[in-house]
């Protein structure tokens, strides 16, 4: 398991449209996708999970992945956490 902490660098924050491209992004990979914000854990896969977490631009989150592609899982989510248009 790979735990990493990253910031939401998407200039919208994680509203409808990234949500769905983000969990559309996680969904690429067969590990177990997890992101963490203020005591909250949702799947990475569940667009009603990550929209329960409504995170906005400048916000940290810990992402966590377990599974046989975890570290690619880990890149592919801090990519488009980090420049996602």
């Amino acid at each position: 398991m790979i735990t990493k902490n990253m910031k939401i660098e998407i200039q919208s924050g994680l509203e409808a449209r990234p949500v769905a491209m983000f969990v559309q992004t996680a969904s690429q990979y067969d590990s177990s996708i997890y992101v963490e914000h203020e005591n909250k854990r949702v799947n990475a896969k569940s667009i009603m999970g990550m929209m329960t977490l409504g995170l906005a631009a400048g916000e940290d989150v810990v992402v966590s992945a377990d599974g046989t592609d975890e570290e690619a899982a880990i890149e592919g989510i801090e990519k488009f956490l980090s420049n996602a248009k």
